[in-house]
């Protein structure tokens, strides 16, 4: 967990190599290649009306958190294992996709939270396997790479 929140931060202080590829007037999402695997990193950008402790709220991985009521692409979320206050195992499942050709994915990460001095607020995760959460046969098991959400105060 600790990795994967080191992983985020330095893409964060990495501007170099990032293309855009869509943008709406609320949101920026850029790409660049990968030098953990045969891939492109994702990232997705935008300012929002409210503090980062407010917007924190309807993105930190919890269960029973408000995730699961907006973003269309989580079907749910639940703690495996709390490894501490900030660290533990989790579960996310995705609905099926594309009138169900895509099957249900579940992710089972580790996961961790932080805040920095700089009032920044974190979550990153990436994969792990658990003894209390073997693969369900009607779920495709994703592989996520080290991964998160970074709630960054803007002034003003």
């Amino acid at each position: 967990a600790e990795a994967a929140a080191e992983q985020l931060r330095l893409y964060r202080g990495d501007p170099g190599g990032w293309r855009g590829c869509r943008s709406t007037g609320e949101v920026a999402v850029s790409w660049r290649p990968s030098a953990e695997f045969a891939g492109n990193l994702y990232r997705g950008e935008g300012i929002l009306p409210g503090g980062p402790r407010e917007v924190w709220e309807c993105i930190k991985p919890v269960a029973g958190g408000l995730r699961t009521k907006w973003d269309q692409n989580v079907k749910d979320f639940e703690v495996i294992e709390a490894l501490s206050d900030t660290i533990s195992i989790c579960r996310t499942t995705t609905p099926s996709a594309f009138m169900r050709i895509i099957s249900p994915r579940e992710f089972v990460d580790v996961v961790v939270m932080k805040e920095y001095e700089d009032g920044t607020l974190l979550s990153a995760a990436t994969h792990v396997e658990h003894p209390l959460c073997p693969p369900r046969p009607d779920f495709v098991r994703g592989f996520n790479y080290p991964c998160g959400c970074l709630c960054i105060p803007v002034p003003g």
